[in-house]
Formats: structure tokens, sequence, C-alpha cells
């Protein structure tokens, strides 16, 4: 072939595979721009979306405060609770892993035996023994969709260590929570009141005190691995929780639970429809017991959705009311307890007939012997110049009409009308104790006025709140008030005491080795008729009358036997029998200074 034609036959061929080379050269070259792009550039990117993929942020619940009654026993408390949460996606393709000396620090059996089953079956014959519950059950919230289910909630330390020992990671984990535990039962159950789902107190002291007993969460941010346990050193921030103040009450439990026992046993002797009772301490206000025949549980559902019954429930002090009337009466210079009066059975005033509770002729008793008798006729006759604005005004100093201070959830502060509003039969019933409502904690301080010397001092129920760091904040309560001067509160209190011998010689009502002042109550109420048809029966005291340290209250609803003196009186009694012997108290000495009762 001549030289030029092979040439160019050559040519075409080496022009071709020249471009084709170009061409790969020219891809090559793209691979590898794209690669150093991919490694340098997308490499960065994919690798920081995989860590945001992997980091999170863990919040580190705070522990809710403990209440404590006086003397630093436990009456409710956060524990360490977990949620056990499954994710179904996983536990669906679950194979279990047969355990042999290699795999034993990670295999699953069932009672030392293999599992015969695989999946979301395999799983929940895993957990069913642990979370006492059936595999039936754990599998059908196992079988849907997603990746979160809950699976039991307020699971112990223990029973979560048993499950992480399963190797289910991924699978099966345990989220840290807590639960609201009340030692006690029905102890104060209602006065405790509980929380919500949320840990939020809704009623009682919880909810009197939440803002106290609530802490503040904490976080922490890592990065964490498939089975969503944290990959260790990769923690980049984190905020430690700070736990909730501890609450300490003044109530004194034992006391409580005796006073409580006490109120359940009368209430069965005198077949009473429900009792009271409330123990405050003379010298601080603080109370000590508060309790009731109501039998619920604290934390429980009945308990978020009712009030304590010293704290709601109000009813018309009776002859209880004699007292505030007569320390009013004394105070304004009208009479003094030595007086005399002649007392009849009946009284018409204004129209109006008036009786006392039993019928007698024309006694001859002093100021004194009227309260004893608790005679209503007598009453009105000793307050015939106390004018009306003077009657209201008394019984505001004494805090009737008024809220107690305590700021307990549901409170009633009672019922008293202004004077303005009263027509004329009521301006003399309010002299014996009708015609206005009280709760139970109110009536006690008002006659605590009497032992502290003519000064109502403020109640209350928190002693103090102990924040995290161990610091104790004592709680602050209002200003002490001057009610009646202590000439005035002292001849009230002689008086008082001479109720109590008159029933303590009937056999009713009192404590041996102590002096007590005391004043019973009776007064109707409405019943379920919606008429007067129920009574109320109270009695409250000072003891010892002497050096008065205790104030107690205890009101039965229609109990056998009616008269507050002869069922609520001996209630009084075994409470102040029981008080005695604990604070071991001193006999009191002789009364000497009685203030004559007839003349």
């Amino acid at each position: 072939m001549h030289p030029i034609r092979w040439y160019k036959a050559l040519a075409k061929p080496m022009r071709s595979a020249l471009v084709l080379g170009v061409v790969l050269a020219t891809l090559a070259s793209a691979c590898l721009v794209q690669l150093g792009v991919l490694q340098l550039v997308e490499g960065a990117r994919t690798a920081q979306a995989a860590t945001r993929a992997r980091t999170v942020q863990v919040t580190l619940g705070a522990k809710r405060g403990r209440i404590m009654d006086a003397n630093g026993v436990v009456l409710a408390q956060s524990v360490e609770r977990y949620t056990i949460v499954g994710n179904p996606e996983a536990a669906q393709d679950f194979t279990p892993l047969d355990c042999t000396p290699r795999t034993q620090d990670y295999c699953q059996q069932l009672d030392g035996k293999p599992l015969k089953t695989t999946g979301v079956a395999a799983v929940a014959q895993l957990l069913a023994p642990l979370l006492d519950m059936s595999a039936a059950e754990i599998g059908g919230k196992l079988a849907g969709t997603g990746q979160y289910a809950v699976l039991k909630k307020d699971v112990t330390p223990e029973v979560k260590r048993k499950i992480s020992a399963l190797h289910l990671g991924g699978i099966v984990y345990g989220e840290l929570s807590d639960e609201r535990v009340y030692s006690n039962g029905s102890l104060l159950g209602v006065f405790l009141g509980g929380v919500d789902d949320e840990g939020k107190g809704v009623a009682g002291v919880e909810q009197l005190e939440n803002k106290a007993l609530t802490g503040t969460d904490g976080y922490e941010v890592y990065q964490q691995g498939n089975g969503g346990e944290e990959i260790p050193g990769t923690m980049t921030d984190s905020k430690p929780a700070v736990n909730g103040a501890d609450v300490q009450l003044t109530i004194d439990r034992d006391v409580q639970w005796r006073v409580e026992q006490i109120l359940k046993q009368s209430k069965e002797k005198y077949k009473a429809g429900w009792g009271i009772a409330v123990v405050q301490n003379v010298r601080n206000g603080q109370i000590v017991a508060l309790a009731d025949t109501d039998e619920i549980k604290a934390g429980s559902d009945e308990a978020k959705l009712n009030v304590a019954r010293a704290v709601n429930e109000t009813f018309e002090p009776g002859s209880i009311g004699k007292v505030f009337t007569m320390s009013g009466v004394i105070q304004e210079g009208l009479h003094t307890m030595g007086d005399k009066f002649t007392v009849p059975s009946t009284l018409t005033l204004d129209g109006q007939k008036y009786k006392d509770s039993f019928e007698h002729g024309d006694e001859h008793w002093t100021m004194a012997g009227i309260l004893e008798q608790s005679s209503n006729i007598g009453t009105i006759l000793a307050s015939e110049n106390l004018s009306d604005d003077k009657r209201y005004d008394y019984l505001r100093r004494f805090g009737i009409g008024q809220p107690t201070g305590l700021g307990l959830p549901g409170e009633s502060q009672g019922l008293l009308a202004q004077a303005s509003q009263w027509d004329g039969r009521t301006r003399n019933t309010v002299l014996f104790g009708q015609g206005y409502t009280v709760n139970a904690l109110q009536l006690t301080n008002a006659v605590s006025v009497i032992a502290n010397n003519g000064v109502r001092k403020p109640q209350s129920i928190i002693k103090a709140v102990v924040g995290p760091d161990g610091r104790t904040r004592e709680t602050t309560t209002g200003d002490s008030t001057r009610v009646i001067d202590e000439a005035v509160s002292k001849q009230v209190l002689n008086a008082m005491e001479s109720v109590s011998e008159h029933y303590a010689s009937q056999g009713f009502a009192g404590v041996d080795g102590y002096r007590v002042a005391s004043k019973s109550g009776t007064a109707e109420v409405a019943g379920a008729d919606g008429k007067l048809s129920s009574l109320i029966s109270d009695y409250s005291g000072i003891i010892p009358a002497d050096d008065p340290r205790f104030v107690i209250t205890v009101i039965l609803k229609d109990p056998e036997g009616a008269y507050g003196g002869l069922t609520a009186g001996p209630v009084f009694a075994e409470i102040g029998k029981f008080l005695m012997q604990k604070y071991e108290v001193p006999n009191s000495q002789p009364r000497k200074d009685a203030i004559p009762v007839e003349w």
C-alpha cells in the first residue's frame, strides 16, 4: 500500500482513539473532582448530619420535694421509677441469640432454655414475668407501627435492671420518672391531697406548697448509639436538675394517728354521720392534728377531688358562741362573771320567744353560772346593753367570718352577715352561737384567744421549708391581735373551767389529774331533706386550764345523745388524756379561785 494511503488509513482510528481518550480523561477528571468534593465537602456535611442525628438533649427530671411531719417523719415523697418503653418495629424484627460460652454476655433465654419464637412473641415472653403482665398484653402493644410504645409505668429500679439484663437494647428501654408515694395510706389523706400525671400538686398541701415542692429540670446533650445508650466522651452540654424543697408540717404524725383512731371509734360508738377534731398548740398557733373520719388515701383520685372536712365543713357553733359574747360583755364593762341574774326558762322579746335547752324555774345564777348551765336566756339578759354593732364586732375580732390565713385549698370561711342585715331574732340568736357558721379551724383559734390571755395568734400548718441546699426557711405568719384584755380572758377562762367541772362531775369530759376549761355546743343544721333535721354537737376545750398548752375541738354530726357535752365531750377527754401523756405535761394544781356560779 502506498505510504500516504496507509497513513491516512491509520490516522482515522488514531483520531477516534485520541478523542475517546480525551473523553475518558475528562470523565475521569470529573469523577476525581466529584470524589474530592464528596470527601472534602460533602463528607464533612454528611458526618455533621450523622452527628446531629445521633445528638440528643435528654431531660434530667428534678425530684419533687418531700412532705414531712413536725418531727421529720416522711408523709409523701417521690421515688425513682421507670417507664418501660418498647420499639414495635425493632421488636418485630427481633431474633433471639442462643446462649453459648461466647455469647453468654449478650444472649437471650427463658428459664435457662432457648426461646422457640422470634419477633414480638419472643420479646413479650421475655418481659411478661418481669412486668407482671401477660405476654398477650405486651404483644398487643408491640404489634403496632412506629418506634415508641409505653409498656408499663412506675417500674422499680430493680425490675428495670432485670430488663436491662435481657440485652434488648434498641428494642426495650426505661425512661426515668418519679412516683409520688404516700407512706401512711389514709392518714391525713385528703389534707395531703395529690398530684396529677405531670407531677403538679392539684389538691391539699401538694397544691398549697406546689411552688416550693416543684424542682427545676436539668438536661444533658450527647450522642447516643443505636440502642439509645450514651456514647462515651460525646457530652457537649449539661445542666444539673435542682430538686424541689422539702415541706415540714406542724402536724405530729403520732398525734394525728391517735386522734383519727379516737374519732373513728367515737363515730361508731355514737353512730355519728362523721366527726372532726383539731388540736392546736396554744403557745404558737401551730396545728398539731387535723383529723376527720373520712378514710381516703392520700394521692388517690378521691383525695384530689375533695377537701378535708376541718377545712371545708361549716356549721353553727351553738353554745360555744356564748364564750365570745360574754367576752365582749365583760370587755365593754357591762358585767363581770360574778354579776348576779335571775334567769327564767323562757323569754319573749320583741315578739320573739326564746327558751333554754331544759325547763327550769327562776334560777339565781351569776354570769359564770349562766355559762356553766349554758343558758340562752341568761346570755340574752347579760347582753341586753351590748349593741348589734358590738355583737358583730366581737365575733369578727375572734376571727368569725374571716379566712384562717392558712391559705388551704377549698377552705370555707363560714358566714357572718353584717349586723345591719340581722332580723329581730338573729340579733339575739348570734349571742348563743346560732345565725352564723364557722369551720373547725376557725372555732379552735377563737377559743385559743381565751387560752392566750386575750390575744388571737395566727394559725400555721407549715412549720418550715427546707431547700435542696439544706437551708431551712421558717415560715412566717401574720401578726398577733389583742381581742380582749388579759383580765377579761381570765374571767372567761375561770367560768369555762366551771363548765368542765360540771360535765366531769357527771362522768363526762374530765381528764384525771388535769384542770380543763371548755364549752359545749349543740346546733340544728339542715339535713338531707333540706330541713333543720340534723344536729351538730361540738366541744372545744383548753388543757391544762392552769397552764394552757392545747386547744382541742371536736365536732360530731347527728350523734346519738345529741348534746355536745355528752358526745363530743368524752371524745375531747380521750384526746386530752393522750396529749398529756405523750408530752409528759405535769399534773395541775388544785383550783382555788372559782367564781361562784350561784347566788
